[in-house]
């Protein structure tokens, strides 16, 4: 496949700001690659070579994307910073430049998506001495042999700033829309399909034409040229309803038009439900794709569970109260939510993998804990836990010192004798050859705690079955003693939900408002005694298309002298330095990257950003290296707050 084809695709997907534009321009994409390069062209699509969970990464850094530029286009390194600086993006420079350029060195070949997937691989996983000459020569290949468009989204890509707005949820429905008949029901998309569907097989409710004509929305001139187009069959509602699988492969179906809302609704979340579910278990969109096309629905709900590869794990809601949560279910179990970092266990044979919960594998920087699951665990299964740093009297450590050793590349046994953990378990979702989350909640206890041995480190986390408040607050009340971020409620007859917050299985409980975690996406240059860091940090939300929305201005919290679990203006400037965009008098724009905890006192409804929201009063509690800026809270995190606050309603 011509790389060509997949550069457009990015032209137009970054000039399309409407998402359901994006998705129309991935889908028809998608639907067009075949078999053998769909996988990388989904995951080119997220400017990515390699699936979330795996240890490799691109991200080549400013100055050697430079000496490349400088390499391919004879410029000097002088023009190209100064164009940089102009512009903010070396994706957009080398494009210039290249065009610019009266004489090319071509190769002969066109570039193709599989050649450019292949050095870019080759890229994320050469590691070593003469590791930066050899990424050299493989990115100066593909750029050397591009054209101009083609060149800016190469090095877009390595660089991780791809630009095109295909965040997850894009995808997702991009993939339902290319292998699976789309389906409509609203008077306005309808119309649009009469007006523009073509060469389609198109499946209508009976009568829906009808009543278009009869609203005066299309004439009969109109109404025969839709019918000469495309291939059309018409039945009842309750007949399409029973279609069954809508895999195009299959049903030969590739748009259905209807006017009730609710069965257009439910058809089309099935295949959602699908899609997402496969992603849920196998987080990697290239594999996701292959399974729609070639197996549809059925191929994408029998995804599983595999060893040594993440999965997307349950979430919990947040609850107003103690006594609202506990009497939120019949049958209710605490424990405590610590304040430390949440792991997934997956061991097999001999083998063992662990993975946070934004699926970083992390087994190279825990040999403690690989060595008590070996000793401790002799099922093949995957557990969740939580990991908490604990001094040498056992005490509990801000999670800010265990996070150290998340990210630990060397002196890993040194950091762990420095830092030692204690595993405290609570779920259980897979055991000897079966997955288990329809299983209730209760019988998952059950079998996590016949799965283990328990020692002084290695144990179940503490938990309270009751619904007696005053027991509950008890409970509660000792959980923040022992230095804990709260308490989870958990309802014992629920079954486990990946990737979700589900109303019907657990609940937090923590003392303070609801904390966000937010993505810095700028900041101002400090003045006096803060001269030489960002004083001040401007903080974003997710909107649902995954660009971010600003709702604050950030610089209370942060410690300019190192304090035990605090942040501090070294610590965060070695961050965001390498991730500043463009600067403009003493405000900088920052690429969303690093993730803060942020306390505040409350939200307010502001003109003043984009978000429509601000937080009053705002101050950072720690930094979230658990969680990538996909993860990041939404707008609609900050509606619901909002509406909590007070007792307010929409």
């Amino acid at each position: 496949m011509d790389y060509a084809l997949l550069a457009e695709a990015y032209r137009q997907l970054e000039a399309a700001p409407a998402r359901l534009k994006k998705v129309d321009l991935v889908s028809r994409l998608l639907a067009e690659t075949n078999q053998a390069v769909l996988p990388s062209v989904a995951n080119l699509l997220q400017g990515s070579v390699f699936p979330p969970w795996s240890p490799h990464k691109l991200g080549l850094a400013g100055n050697l994307t430079a000496k490349i530029i400088n390499t391919v286009t004879g410029y000097s390194e002088g023009d190209i910073e100064k164009l940089y600086k102009k512009e903010g993006d070396y994706g957009l420079v080398i494009e210039v430049l290249l065009s610019k350029k009266k004489q090319r060195t071509l190769f002969g070949r066109r570039l193709t998506v599989e050649k450019v997937f292949e050095n870019l691989q080759k890229v994320g996983l050469v590691e070593g001495k003469g590791a930066q000459e050899r990424k050299f020569s493989l990115v100066a290949e593909l750029v050397g042999s591009a054209t101009p468009e083609e060149a800016r989204y190469i090095i877009r890509t390595v660089m991780e700033e791809l630009r095109t707005g295909v965040a997850e949820g894009v995808l997702r429905d991009a993939i339902a829309k290319a292998f699976f008949a789309d389906v409509v029901w609203t008077d306005d998309r309808v119309l649009e399909a009469v007006r523009s569907a073509s060469g389609q097989k198109i499946l209508m409710e009976n009568g829906l034409l009808e009543s278009l004509e009869k609203k005066e929305k299309i004439s009969a001139k109109g109404r025969e040229s839709f019918l000469g187009r495309n291939t059309v069959s018409q039945k009842s509602l309750e007949d399409i309803v029973q279609v069954g699988d809508l895999w195009k492969e299959k049903s030969k179906i590739d748009l259905i038009l209807l006017s009730d809302q609710e069965a257009g609704s439910r058809l089309k979340q099935d295949i959602l439900d699908a899609v997402e579910w496969a992603w849920f278990m196998r987080p990697d969109y290239g594999e996701v794709a292959a399974a729609a096309r070639s197996g549809g629905r059925a191929a994408l709900k029998e995804m599983k569970l595999a060893f040594g590869m993440p999965f997307h794990v349950q979430l919990a809601e947040k609850a107003p109260s103690l006594a609202e949560a506990v009497q939120s279910f019949e049958r209710v179990a605490l424990e405590w939510k610590f304040d430390g970092a949440r792991v997934q266990i997956h061991k097999s044979g001999e083998r063992v993998w662990l993975f946070t919960r934004r699926q970083e594998d992390i087994t190279a920087q825990f040999p403690d804990l690989v060595h008590m699951v070996h000793k401790n665990v002799s099922a093949n299964c995957i557990l969740e836990g939580e990991i908490v740093g604990v001094d040498r009297q056992g005490n509990p450590l801000p999670f800010q010192q265990l996070s150290q050793r998340v990210h630990r590349k060397y002196d890993i046994e040194k950091t762990a004798e420095e830092i030692p953990i204690q595993a405290n378990l609570f779920d259980i979702v897979f055991l000897d050859g079966k997955m288990l989350f329809g299983t209730p909640f209760e019988e998952r206890r059950k079998l996590l705690s016949s799965a283990i041995k328990e020692t002084g480190t290695f144990r179940l986390a503490k938990q309270l079955v009751t619904s007696d408040l005053k027991a509950a607050e008890k409970f509660y009340q000792q959980a923040l003693d022992a230095r804990q971020e709260g308490v989870m409620v958990k309802n014992m007859d629920a079954p486990y939900q990946p990737g979700r917050r589900v109303a019907g299985g657990w609940l937090k409980v923590k003392p303070i408002l609801e904390t966000l975690d937010l993505c810095i996406t700028g900041g101002t240059w400090g003045t006096g005694k803060r001269v030489g860091w960002l004083g001040s940090l401007l903080l974003g939300c997710r909107d649902p298309d995954g660009r971010f929305l600003e709702c604050g201005m950030i610089g209370t919290g942060i410690k300019e002298k190192e304090e035990s679990g605090g942040v501090t203006f070294d610590q965060l400037m070695v961050l965001l330095k390498p991730l500043i965009l463009s600067e403009k008098e003493n405000s900088v724009t920052i690429k969303p990257k690093v993730v803060v905890e942020v306390a505040y006192e409350e939200i307010q409804k502001s003109t003043n950003y984009p978000s429509g929201f601000a937080l009053r009063f705002p101050r950072v509690l720690r930094l979230r290296e658990d969680k990538s800026a996909s993860e990041a809270d939404t707008i609609g995190r900050l509606k619901v707050i909002y509406q909590q606050q007070f007792g307010k309603r929409k």
